[in-house]
């Protein structure tokens, strides 16, 4: 109780000062630098995250799903496949899909354009001031090969941040607007750094990654993953959050079946099991639900 009312003052008296960050280094399953704050922090952030993530939901496109109450990454792939649907008129056309992947997301959020796109929604000093506070908190090592940014302000926000969750996607939301509103791209799903636009025309998507390549540099100082970006046919199957896609049906990716199979011959449990069947639930795994099923009896 006297943390929440120390906390409570340095508010109050505007004398506020966020801690330092305790990093470690997870494999999820790719190795990841997580910078973790201090409770009094994370309280903090709590209560900033409760406050404003009604206000700017309410400004993000439909097809944003990451990080939002009632969409996620099932929500997503039933949505690409109704997009799929309508594109290749129930598979009498074909269907082209623009994949993108942006580059080391977190670690090259430029600090100044994110206070910049917060001034424009936030008149409030005290609040922008609270935010600043915390952007500033941290930022990626300059001198390691996050440095990818061409800007010459501070960069990167930090995987362990709750208010990390909603900065990046007012962040994006910029890019969210200019696809959906300049561009005028009727088929598109972004889910945090992944994105995909969906057409019969394949120039026209080749046309767009120009676009949204441009748009990305020069007004986001982020750049696309030069080896995740591609352009194929529904038909050839399109790899897209952890399921690789085909007209009538998905199959868990490669890596994360043999990352669940991996998982299983550690743990067995009964709730581990019943954890991966219902991840299965939402594409066509008959065979790996059977040999989850041969395991042990559920």
């Amino acid at each position: 109780m006297d943390n929440i009312f120390s906390l409570h003052n340095d508010l109050k008296n505007k004398k506020y000062k966020h801690s330092n960050y305790e990093a470690f280094k997870i494999n999820d399953p790719k190795p990841r630098d997580i910078h973790k704050a201090s409770v009094r922090d994370r309280l903090l952030h709590h209560s900033i995250y409760r406050t404003l993530y009604p206000y700017f939901d309410k400004k993000f496109i439909y097809d944003s799903y990451s990080c939002r109450l009632g969409k996620g990454t099932h929500k997503a792939i039933y949505r690409f496949e109704s997009f799929v649907n309508k594109v290749s008129k129930n598979n009498t056309k074909t269907c082209w899909v623009l994949k993108c992947d942006i580059r080391k997301f977190f670690a090259n959020i430029d600090h100044e354009i994110l206070k910049n796109i917060l001034a424009k929604y936030i008149q409030d000093k005290d609040t922008l001031n609270l935010l600043r506070n915390i952007i500033d908190s941290f930022q990626s090592d300059t001198n390691s090969a996050y440095a990818e940014s061409v800007s010459l302000s501070a960069i990167g926000l930090p995987l362990g941040n709750l208010t990390s969750q909603l900065l990046v996607n007012i962040y994006m939301n910029e890019f969210d607007q200019y696809v959906k509103h300049k561009l005028k791209v009727k088929y598109y799903i972004r889910y945090a750094d992944d994105f995909v636009v969906l057409s019969e025309d394949k120039k026209y998507l080749e046309e767009i990654l120009e676009e949204v390549a441009n748009f990305l540099k020069e007004n986001l100082r982020l750049k696309l993953h030069p080896n995740k970006v591609f352009s194929k046919t529904i038909f050839s199957g399109v790899d897209f959050l952890g399921w690789v896609h085909f007209p009538r049906h998905r199959v868990l990716r490669n890596a994360t079946k043999k990352r669940m199979l991996r998982n299983l011959k550690k743990n067995s449990s009964e709730n581990v099991k019943a954890s991966y069947l219902g991840m299965l639930s939402h594409g066509n795994g008959f065979k790996l639900k059977n040999h989850i099923y041969a395991m042990a009896e559920i």
